[in-house]
């Protein structure tokens, strides 16, 4: 993660301890059910090592958490998000980097990103939480988003809703791309 406007490692391991133990579940099960190592786990949650959003997303999958819950620490009840400033993850695999915005409270079920992109490699997600739903806006740029097996070009303006609770994929088009991503979960 980058240190400046990332969410830090210390609110990232308070929170995957306190989801962890509310789960019921052990440090190697969680590990073994999210496909990580237990060795990485044990870092991520004494605030060392670099989780990127895939790992980190495969944690709240399995923990059965909107992403969100844990890389945003607590907010006032005033809450600005500064331009180029937010808890980010980066994907491990392609320029992909998600500002988290505003997390969903327990009735709202829904977590807002700015998204930036750069042409290269294509971010691939996997299934979130059934039900889930991506909405998406294109603020500059175009990209290529959607399920794996029907992903739409979108320009400035455009906007597109697919499931999320399936394989789905972001690749930019153009450089300098950016988007509003807003993840509904059941």
């Amino acid at each position: 993660m980058p240190a400046q406007g990332a969410a830090p490692l210390a609110v990232v391991a308070a929170a995957l301890r306190r989801e962890r133990e509310h789960a019921g579940l052990s440090r190697a099960e969680l590990a073994h059910r999210a496909g990580i190592a237990e060795s990485t786990l044990a870092q991520l949650e004494a605030g060392s090592g670099d989780p990127g959003v895939e790992a980190l997303g495969s944690l709240a999958t399995t923990l059965g958490v909107p992403l969100s819950r844990l890389v945003e620490p607590p907010t006032p009840a005033v809450h600005v998000v500064r331009a180029g400033h937010g808890p980010r993850v980066r994907s491990e695999h392609a320029d992909f980097t998600g500002t988290l915005l505003s997390a969903g409270s327990a009735g709202a079920r829904r977590d807002i990103y700015l998204i930036r992109l750069e042409p290269g490699a294509v971010r691939t997600a996997d299934a979130h939480t059934p039900g889930s739903v991506e909405h998406v806006v294109v603020a500059a740029g175009s990209l290529r988003a959607g399920p794996e097996w029907g992903p739409a070009e979108l320009g400035p303006g455009d906007y597109a809703v697919f499931p999320g609770d399936a394989p789905h994929r972001y690749e930019a088009l153009a450089p300098g791309t950016f988007a509003v991503l807003v993840l509904e979960h059941p």
